[in-house]
C-alpha cells in the first residue's frame, strides 16, 4: 500500500526507521540489559527494585535498550505501568508528573488537577508498581522532581543521559547520596560490525528483499562512526533516494548523498528539540562565531527576558557540545564556542 507511505519498490515498512521503533531482539547489547534486567529483578517479584543510571555517547543503544526491557517487564508482570518522560522536551517538574500519570489516567483526571503537587498526590496513589524512564535526564528545569520520585516505593526510574556528571551537577546533596547506589549501565560506541548487524535487522524488517548489500551497510556504518541512530538515519535517506530516482535498490554511490540528507535531518530534529534559552545561545553562536563565553553571555541576557543563570548555561552548551551542535576550542580564557557539524558523519 504506497498510498499509507509504509510500503513502496525499496521501503516496506517506514515505522522501522522512526526513532521510537524498538526491535523485537536487540543486538550487542547483551551485557548492557543483564545487568539492568538484575536491577529490575525485584519488580518482577514484587518487590523494591534499583534504580537504573545509563550513560554513553548518542546512539549508543541506551534509551533502545530501556524501552525495549520495559516491554519485556511488560509482558512477564500483570500489574505493573511503565511510562517513558523526554526530559529535553518535558524538562518541569509540573511536565515530568504530567507525563508519567498521562498514561496511567483518564485525560480528564490529569486536567482537573491543576499543579505539580496535585499531580504528585495523584501519583501517590497508584497502587501498582511503576517503572519510568526519565530520558535526557540532565535537561531537567526542576530537579528536586527526581528525589520525589525516589521517595515514592512503588516507582522506579531509569536514569538516562550522555554522561553522569551532568546528572549529577544538577541534582542536591540529599539526592546525590541517594543516587551511588544507583546500578550504572556504561555503554560504548558500536563498532563497525556491530553496526552493520543493527542495520541489516532494520532492513529486513523495513526494506524489501534484496534492495540493499553488505557493502553499502558497511558504508554507512563507517560514516555513522558508531552512532546508530545516525547510522539509521543514512539507511532511511538512502532508501528514500533510491525510490525518488525510480531505483529498486540502493547502490552505494547513493550513499554519500545519503549521508549529507541524513546529515541535514540530524541537524533539523536537534535545533527543533533545543528550549528557548539554548536555542537563543546556538543563534548567537550561528551569527557571531567563534564568540567567547563572556560575550555569549552578555548577547544571551540581552536577548531574553527571563535569564538563567550561567551555571545552566554552561548546562546547555554542554548538551549542544555532546550532540555536535556547537564546538568549544580552546581552554580557560581562549575558550571560542562555534557553531557543528551533527549528523551521521560526525567525528
Amino acid at each position: 500500500m504506497i498510498g499509507d507511505g509504509t510500503r513502496g519498490a525499496v521501503v516496506a515498512d517506514a515505522r522501522v526507521f522512526q526513532e521510537d521503533w524498538v526491535p523485537g531482539d536487540m543486538h550487542h547489547r547483551d551485557a548492557e540489559l543483564n545487568l539492568m534486567a538484575s536491577a529490575l529483578k525485584p519488580v518482577v517479584e514484587g518487590d523494591p527494585g534499583t534504580e537504573l543510571l545509563l550513560t554513553g555517547p548518542s546512539g549508543t543503544g541506551k534509551t533502545c535498550s530501556a524501552k525495549y526491557l520495559l516491554g519485556k517487564l511488560r509482558e512477564r508482570v500483570l500489574d505493573i505501568e511503565t511510562q517513558y518522560v523526554n526530559c529535553w522536551s518535558d524538562y518541569t517538574r509540573y511536565r515530568v508528573l504530567f507525563r508519567i500519570l498521562d498514561g496511567l489516567d483518564s485525560a480528564e483526571a490529569i486536567r482537573n488537577r491543576s499543579s505539580a503537587s496535585d499531580l504528585l498526590e495523584r501519583l501517590r496513589e497508584v497502587d501498582i508498581p511503576v517503572v519510568v524512564i526519565l530520558d535526557e535526564v540532565d535537561q531537567l528545569a526542576e530537579s528536586a522532581v527526581l528525589y520525589e520520585l525516589y521517595e515514592l516505593p512503588h516507582v522506579e526510574m531509569v536514569l538516562i543521559s550522555n554522561g553522569e556528571a551532568e546528572v549529577l551537577a544538577g541534582i542536591d546533596d540529599r539526592l546525590q547520596s541517594r543516587l551511588r547506589t544507583a546500578t550504572r549501565v556504561s555503554f560504548d560506541r558500536y563498532g563497525t560490525d556491530a553496526l552493520v548487524s543493527i542495520l541489516e535487522q532494520r532492513a529486513q524488517k523495513g526494506l524489501q528483499p534484496d534492495v540493499v548489500g553488505r557493502s553499502e551497510l558497511e558504508a554507512i556504518a563507517r560514516a555513522a562512526d558508531g552512532n546508530a541512530r545516525n547510522a539509521i538515519a543514512v539507511l532511511r535517506s538512502a532508501a528514500q533516494l533510491a525510490e525518488s530516482r525510480d531505483l529498486d535498490g540502493i547502490a552505494e554511490a547513493i550513499v554519500d548523498d545519503a549521508v549529507s540528507d541524513a546529515q541535514t535531518r540530524v541537524r533539523r530534529t536537534l535545533l527543533e528539540k533545543l528550549n528557548d534559552h539554548q536555542r537563543v545561545l546556538y543563534d548567537v553562536i550561528a551569527s557571531d562565531e567563534p564568540i567567547a563565553p563572556g560575550d555569549l553571555y552578555d548577547a544571551y541576557e540581552e536577548t531574553v527576558e527571563e535569564p538563567r543563570t550561567k551555571r545552566t548555561l554552561r548546562t546547555y552548551l554542554t548538551k549542544m557540545e555532546q550532540y555536535s551542535l556547537v564546538v568549544a576550542e580552546g581552554s580557560a580564557q581562549g575558550r571560542r564556542y562555534r557553531t557543528g557539524d551533527p549528523g551521521p558523519d560526525d567525528r
